[in-house]
C-alpha cells in the first residue's frame, strides 16, 4: 500500500542526494538546470521569423515567453532542493509548465521544442505514477495544442491515442529505467564507499592486533624468561651460595670442604647448561630421554644431598609420556617447591606424590615446616609456577598456615605425547 502511495505522492522518480552525484550526473544536472530556459530562448527567436496578422499578436508571444520564463525560475530553479522534492508544489509547477507551452504552441509551432521540456523534467519533478501521466499529458499537448492540427479530428483519434501511447511508454519507460539505473549506481557508491571505510578501518584494526599480538608476544617472553632464570640461574646461584659458606664454615682442612666446594662446581656446571638451554626454549635436561617420574626422583635426589631435609618420593598409577610442555611445567613446580622448602620451609621432612589418573596428572608436594598464611605471601615462585600451570591447562593449589607446613598440589590434564600410550 505505501508503495502505491509513494508512485503517486513522494520523492521524485529520479533523486538522487548531493553526494550521490557522479561528475557526468553533476554535468547532466546542470544542463537540465538551463535546458527549459535554452528551449525557450531558441523557440522565441525562431518565432519571430514566421508572419503574425498583427504586432500584437506578435508582442502576446514574446510577453507568454516572458512569463514562462519567470515561472519556470521563480517556481523550479529559484528554491530550494527540498522545494523541488515536494510533489504538490512541483505538481503546480508542471500544471503551469504545461499550459504555458499550450498557450505558445497554440501561437507557434516552434515552441514544441519548449514543450518538450516536459519529457525531460517529468521523471526529476514528480513520483513515477505521476511522472507516466505528465508525460502523456504532454505528448498530448504537443499534438494538440497547434491551431492547425489534424489530430484535433475525432477520426484521428485512434491514431492519437496510438501515438501517445507509444511515446509514453518510450519516453516514460526510458527515463524510469534511467532513473532505476542511476538509484543503482549511486547504491553502488555508496556500498562502496562503505567498503572502502571498512576496508580501512579493518587495516586499523589490523594494525592494532599486529602491535598488541607483537606486545604480548614479547610480554610472554618475558615472562618466560623470568620463570627459567628463577627456575635455573637463581635456584643453582642459591645452591652454589649455600654449598660456599658450608666449605667455609667446615674450615679447609675438613674432608667436607672438598666435598661442598665439589658440589658448588657440580651446581654452577649444571645451572650453566640449564641457563643455555632456557635460552633455546629447550626442555630440561633431566626429562630428555627419561620418564617424568624419573626426572623428578632423579632431581629430588640431588636436591636431598645439598639439604638436610629427609625426603620421600613415590609414583601413583601408571605413568603415560604427557606433552612435552605438560611435563616441563610439573618438573619446575617440582623443582620450585623443593627449593622454596629448603629456602623457607626449615622442615624436616618432605614428600613428594606424582599421581596419575584417567584425566590428571597430580603432584603433591608436603613438608612440615613452619607453613605461611596463604595470600601474604607474595614471592616470585608461587606465582611463576601458577603461571606455568596456566598455561599449560592446569592449576595451583597452596594449603598451609602458620605451624602447620604446607602442602602445594598441581595439576594437569593427562594429554598424552604423540605415540604415547
Amino acid at each position: 500500500m505505501r508503495s502505491w502511495r509513494d508512485a503517486f505522492w513522494g520523492r521524485p522518480a529520479v533523486w538522487l542526494s548531493p553526494s550521490d552525484l557522479d561528475t557526468w550526473e553533476r554535468r547532466y544536472a546542470r544542463v537540465l538546470a538551463v535546458l527549459p530556459y535554452a528551449l525557450l530562448g531558441v523557440s522565441t527567436l525562431v518565432s519571430q521569423v514566421q508572419p503574425y496578422r498583427t504586432p500584437r499578436d506578435r508582442l502576446v508571444v514574446i510577453g507568454l515567453a516572458m512569463l514562462a520564463a519567470g515561472w519556470v525560475f521563480f517556481m523550479y530553479s529559484l528554491p530550494s532542493q527540498r522545494w523541488r522534492e515536494s510533489t504538490g508544489p512541483m505538481l503546480v509547477y508542471f500544471i503551469g509548465l504545461l499550459t504555458l507551452s499550450a498557450l505558445l504552441e497554440s501561437r507557434s509551432e516552434f515552441f514544441i521544442a519548449f514543450a518538450i521540456t516536459g519529457f525531460v523534467q517529468a521523471f526529476f519533478l514528480l513520483p513515477s505514477a505521476l511522472a507516466f501521466l505528465a508525460v502523456a499529458a504532454t505528448s498530448c499537448l504537443i499534438y494538440l495544442s497547434p491551431p492547425n492540427s489534424s489530430f484535433r479530428n475525432i477520426a484521428a483519434l485512434p491514431v492519437l491515442v496510438f501515438i501517445v501511447g507509444l511515446q509514453t511508454v518510450t519516453v516514460g519507460g526510458g527515463s524510469f529505467l534511467g532513473a532505476k539505473i542511476s538509484q543503482q549506481q549511486a547504491q553502488r557508491r555508496r556500498l562502496m564507499a562503505d567498503l572502502e571505510a571498512a576496508q580501512e578501518e579493518n587495516a586499523g584494526l589490523h594494525a592494532q592486533l599486529l602491535t598488541q599480538a607483537r606486545e604480548a608476544g614479547v610480554l610472554d617472553e618475558r615472562q618466560r624468561l623470568a620463570r627459567e632464570i628463577h627456575d635455573t640461574l637463581a635456584q643453582g646461584l642459591t645452591g652454589i651460595v649455600t654449598q660456599l659458606e658450608a666449605a667455609e664454615a667446615s674450615g679447609r682442612a675438613s674432608e667436607q670442604w672438598q666435598a661442598h666446594l665439589a658440589q658448588a662446581s657440580a651446581l654452577a656446571r649444571e645451572s650453566l647448561r640449564e641457563a643455555r638451554r632456557s635460552l633455546q626454549a629447550l626442555q630440561p635436561e633431566s626429562l630428555e630421554g627419561s620418564r617424568l617420574p624419573d626426572a623428578i626422583a632423579e632431581m629430588a635426589r640431588r636436591w636431598s644431598e645439598t639439604t638436610p631435609v629427609a625426603l620421600s618420593f613415590g609414583t601413583t598409577g601408571r605413568p603415560v609420556p604427557l606433552l612435552t610442555e605438560l611435563e616441563v611445567a610439573l618438573f619446575r613446580v617440582a623443582q620450585e617447591a623443593l627449593a622454596n622448602v629448603a629456602r623457607h620451609a626449615s622442615a624436616s621432612r618432605v614428600d613428594v606424590t606424582i599421581s596419575y589418573t584417567d584425566d590428571l596428572v597430580l603432584l603433591d608436594v608436603r613438608d612440615d615446616g613452619v607453613g605461611f598464611t596463604p595470600g601474604a605471601a607474595n614471592g616470585f615462585g608461587l606465582r611463576a609456577m601458577g603461571q606455568r600451570l596456566r598455561l599449560a591447562g592446569g592449576k595451583l593449589e597452596v594449603e598451609s598456615a602458620p605451624g602447620a607446613g604446607t602442602a602445594l598440589s598441581a595439576s594437569v590434564p593427562a594429554i598424552a605425547a604423540a605415540g604415547g600410550e
